[in-house]
């Protein structure tokens, strides 16, 4: 038995409070799924004997099952296996509660529409060829009023500093973070005891808008697992205090959306950062990793902006990346490369929006780095200042589609189950929006037609 097979079968012992232990799974979608299970049955879930059906992993956005993989998997169960360096208390909750992340396997195979498993195979691939892939997600999110208006639209908070009507987002005031000093400091001490890593907390460029920002580390399944906590940390502690958090990419006509970028470098059997010359420009590797990310970065749209909603964040907005381009310390670039200290060069991705699944964002971004280093592509020459160039990234969410559907790539990197699973629950979902009425046709057609 392994130390951390001994320590998760103590762990009901040391925590005698503990009444149920959440198992959960992520979809596809990047929301939790799983079940509550009595402490007295947790050893079940140890012992590899807790089952859930394969199409846990595959609901559309409202939580329904899509038919399509129900006639593919004939909704038969897998088994669960449970990562138990996850397993914790939840800090937030005042009834004992602890939670576990698992993955799915199907007949003793890991199952490849499971998130958590599209990501360690391409870790897996990742280490094989003697590298190691260090990350580092950075999520913004808004703290919305709770409720609505009148119209349905959230309601951005008033603050003594900005009044009730905002037109800004004072980036950087520390002065407004102090006015909901409250709720930001229990999500910061509730991450710092679930271990996930959080290195700053600042208050970003929209109204209501904050970052939050990982540690780097050198394991991308870890850094998932930490984002996809920090993403319910937020919105639970949010709640707690009586706000919305949103990682919605584009709630607001009128002000920036919210990102997910993301940071990687690569590090060989030495420790030594494969980008770094001892100068400013990085090495060959560096350039061939960027050329691979560039040439993919189409074919993952839906990847990284996986919701009809993604595209108005994509369309409109500060630093928005409309083409696969480059630069050194540019922001209006989809692939920037940070200045400073030579050691630590890395490749910053601007295009994911706060709605994308991270273990599929970091999936894709290992898949762009691999890609490019085995085939040693070449860059083109980094763009300086504004891009400048037409928008060659998909605009809307069914040309995104489309370019996914025709992608080699995606299925040979990520795995066809995983592609399958994702453009039927893409098309099911653009089905309901077909189909569906809105207020604004109201408002438009009811009686001018």
């Amino acid at each position: 038995m392994t130390s951390e097979e001994q320590a998760a079968r103590n762990f009901l012992a040391e925590n005698p409070d503990i009444e149920v232990v959440e198992v959960l799974l992520v979809d596809i979608n990047g929301v939790l799924r799983g079940k509550w299970i009595p402490r007295e049955k947790f050893a079940s879930v140890l012992d590899n004997q807790l089952k859930m059906p394969l199409t846990a992993v595959t609901p559309d956005i409202w939580g329904r099952d899509v038919p399509a993989l129900c006639h593919h998997t004939g909704d038969g169960d897998g088994i669960i296996i449970p990562e138990l360096r996850t397993l914790t208390r939840i800090p937030w909750l005042e009834r004992p509660t602890a939670q576990i992340l698992c993955h799915l396997t199907d007949n003793g195979e890991p199952w490849g529409f499971d998130p958590r498993v599209v990501l360690r195979n391409l870790q897996r691939r990742f280490e094989a060829s003697g590298l190691k892939a260090v990350v580092a997600p950075e999520l913004e999110f808004m703290l919305l009023a709770s409720g609505r208006d009148a119209a349905g639209v959230p309601v951005i908070p008033g603050s003594r500093m900005n009044g009730p009507r905002p037109v800004g987002g004072q980036l950087y005031s520390t002065d407004l973070m102090h006015e909901h000093r409250d709720v930001l400091h229990e999500m910061r001490e509730c991450c710092d005891a679930l271990g996930l890593g959080l290195e700053t907390l600042v208050k970003e460029l929209a109204p209501a808008q904050y970052e939050l920002n990982q540690k780097h580390v050198a394991d991308p399944l870890l850094a998932a697992d930490n984002a996809q906590m920090m993403k319910r940390v937020i919105k639970d502690v949010a709640a707690k205090h009586g706000y919305i958090a949103t990682f919605m990419p584009k709630p607001f006509t009128h002000i920036d959306g919210n990102g997910f970028h993301a940071h990687i470098s690569v590090v060989d059997g030495s420790g030594r950062n494969i980008f770094d010359d001892g100068g400013e420009e990085g090495t060959a590797e560096l350039r061939h990793a960027v050329a691979g990310l560039a040439a993919t970065m189409r074919d993952m749209m839906l990847v990284f902006a996986p919701h009809r909603n993604s595209y108005r964040r994509l369309n409109v907005g500060t630093h928005i990346p409309k083409a696969p381009t480059w630069g050194y310390e540019n922001r209006d670039v989809a692939l920037r490369i940070p200045c400073g200290n030579p050691a630590a060069r890395r490749i910053e991705h601007r295009v994911p929006g706060a709605d994308a699944n991270p273990y599929l964002v970091l999936a894709g971004m290992l898949a762009g780095v691999l890609y490019g280093l085995e085939n040693k592509l070449e860059a083109p020459a980094p763009v300086v200042g504004s891009d400048g160039q037409a928008k060659t990234l998909a605009g809307d969410w069914k040309t995104a589609t489309r370019d996914f559907e025709a992608s080699a790539f995606v299925a040979e990197y990520l795995g066809q189950p995983f592609k399958d699973a994702m453009l039927a629950i893409k098309h099911f979902e653009q089905a309901q929006y077909e189909r569906t009425v809105t207020t604004f046709e109201y408002d438009t057609y009811l009686v001018v037609s």
